[in-house]
């Protein structure tokens, strides 16, 4: 038996619950008494006991070839902080180090104190090395000394790639860790891209983009992207768990032949740790935005379609959300967790008390957990969750129709659940899976008519869409989002040799939509897989290939017609059959189904 002993009672029966490594009726092991030791001092030295003594008593019955263990507590007293002594310092003053204590005199000497302002000061990045000592002295008061070692106050980093969508992209980054002295940091980063785009478009590997253009010319979509941001971050903002942050931000993104996205504004967050790697942020983001797409972007992405209502949505109109974010992170690693849990939730309200045009209110959540099977492998599991309503106010806001008006369901794509890619269901490409429609521009629809003989420019909703002259390829699957999301997986990751891991999938999700009720509603899908991993310095380099077992399924097809200088859309009367492997046999035919995933990071 193993039994505690304290002559004044300083620690409950719920302090004692997980201090105990050595058990009942098992082996006698030298090394699990000590870590019952330690637990014991690290509990009394979080109540303020760090002089405590524990006697360790063993009794061994070497015929029962049994042993008794009493460790008594003599806790002495409760050590407070006489004072704190900053050395090391040249360019931060010692002010500024002291607001990030989680003590000061006149407080408990805590083991959890030291620990959390330990912490602060290694991820404000101005410290190479902060120990806090405390000389040994058997007295009640502590003289805490902070010894540092600055870091480096600036960070550069810059790069350059190429993709065969986005072109030539450079990026920059820049951080000063201590912009006007008091710890607070500055980060600027920015990104171009679309670089030598009218050069690269179509050629070799790169994209074309003019080539599923449905309204607008091609060259818009070829102009430089950006995005621009700069913050200011403030932490231990009136406490050592507290953080402020303000930025400004702007950006032009582009999906090509979809749609243009510019947008500036600025935002603000206040956060507060509430425990170790728990952090609770109230966060407001205002936003003009303004969309620049053909018609069909905006029939399927926002759900009307009559003139008046487009005309309103290429205005520039206000994206301003106030959110409450929790996160929560009890993992043993942060890039490749081997046991415990992690989870975040997240409210988001938009209206007139928060100055935006799109309004609307969404929650999410997602949760994943870790349990060691082995030594060195682990199973995994994840579920995501999430729901967002449009406000009726929005379309009055947006000075939409009286259509749009009484339907009271127009919401901004951002603002959608979207499944499918890397980090959701494998066996789909970035947000596939889900409601969607195919479109095709009508100069394809009718280049080849002779063989469709249906298929005439004034009648062009009766071609069809299946004739054997198309081909999957000829048509682009736009996805819808979702207004509600079930989404999870499980996985299984195990070691391959050296620095390589594998692993097996299966994911799974259900998204459905109700803002374009001419549309498809919902999709559910079960796609496993295998992959993988690469543990770098960064974190794992991800491989993943998800199989889809979906054989075919029935979209609407729509285009975008011209007559008598007017543009309408079109949704063909005939659905198309869309399958991956359409046209494909044998081996062709399950290679068909596959999806491919190259990214840095655990998908969860």
């Amino acid at each position: 038996r193993i039994w505690i002993a304290q002559d004044t009672t300083v620690l409950t029966r719920r302090d004692l619950r997980h201090v105990y490594a050595l058990r009942r009726n098992r082996p006698y092991n030298l090394i699990e008494l000590d870590s019952t030791i330690a637990n014991l001092n690290s509990r009394l030295w979080d109540r303020g006991y760090s002089d405590a003594v524990i006697d360790t008593v063993i009794a061994l019955d070497t015929v029962a070839k049994t042993v008794a263990i009493t460790l008594k507590i003599d806790p002495r007293w409760r050590a407070r902080v006489a004072s704190v002594t900053v050395q090391g310092n040249k360019n931060v003053t010692s002010r500024t180090i002291k607001k990030s204590l989680s003590f000061k005199p006149g407080a408990l000497y805590r083991r959890s104190d030291v620990l959390a302002s330990q912490r602060n000061l290694y991820e404000s990045n101005l410290f190479r090395r902060a120990a806090i000592e405390v000389p040994a002295t058997d007295d009640s008061l502590k003289h805490v000394l902070i010894d540092v070692q600055e870091a480096p106050p600036h960070d550069l980093r810059y790069s350059a790639g190429f993709n065969t969508i986005d072109f030539i992209q450079v990026e920059g980054h820049y951080t000063d860790y201590n912009w006007l002295s008091g710890a607070k940091r500055l980060s600027v980063d920015a990104t171009v891209g679309n670089l030598l785009a009218h050069t690269l478009n179509g050629n070799g590997i790169f994209y074309d983009v003019g080539k599923n253009v449905i309204g607008g010319s091609a060259s818009q979509y070829l102009a430089p992207t950006y995005t621009a941001s700069s913050d200011v971050r403030y932490p231990w903002f009136g406490s050592p768990n507290n953080e402020a942050a303000f930025g400004i931000f702007a950006h032009r993104r582009s999906s090509p032949g979809i749609y243009i996205d510019e947008g500036y504004g600025l935002s603000a967050t206040f956060t507060r740790t509430l425990t170790p790697r728990g952090p609770l942020s109230i966060n407001y983001r205002f936003e003009e935005t303004n969309v620049q797409a053909g018609d069909v972007y905006f029939c399927v992405n926002y759900g009307v379609c009559d003139a008046p209502t487009l005309s309103a949505l290429r205005k520039a109109q206000r994206l301003s959300p106030l959110a409450l974010t929790f996160s929560l992170d009890k993992t043993d690693d942060p890039f490749e967790p081997h046991n415990g849990y992690r989870s975040n939730f997240s409210l988001e309200h938009a209206s007139s008390y928060t100055a935006s045009d799109f309004r609307y209110n969404r929650a999410s959540a997602d949760a994943s957990i870790f349990l060691p099977v082995t030594r060195h492998s682990v199973l995994g599991a994840h579920l995501s969750l999430g729901i967002v309503s449009a406000l009726t106010s929005t379309s009055e806001a947006l000075g939409l129709s009286e259509d749009s008006l009484a339907s009271g369901s127009v919401l901004h794509p951002r603002k959608r659940f979207y499944a499918g890619g890397s980090q959701s269901v494998r066996g789909y490409g970035e947000g596939q899976l889900g409601p969607r429609v195919l479109t095709i521009t009508a100069s394809k629809l009718l280049a080849n008519d002779a063989a469709n003989p249906q298929c005439r420019a004034a009648t062009i909703q009766k071609c069809n869409p299946n004739a054997a002259l198309f081909q999957d390829r000829d048509f682009e699957p736009r996805p819808l989002g979702g207004n509600r999301l079930i989404e999870g997986s499980v996985e299984y990751r195990f070691p391959l040799f050296a620095s390589l891991i594998g692993a097996t999938f299966v994911d799974g999700a259900y998204l459905a939509q109700n803002t374009s009720p001419g549309l498809p509603r919902s999709k559910a899908a079960i796609t496993p897989g295998v992959g993988v991993r690469y543990l770098s310095p960064v974190g794992p380099v991800r491989i993943d290939v998800g199989y889809d077992p979906e054989t075919s399924e029935r979209l609407p097809v729509v285009t975008e017609d011209i007559a008598n200088g007017g543009k309408s859309l079109v949704t063909l009367d005939t659905q198309r059959v869309y399958s991956p492997t359409h046209g494909s046999g044998g081996i062709n035919s399950i290679l068909a189904r596959l999806a491919l995933h190259l990214s840095i990071g655990e998908a969860f």
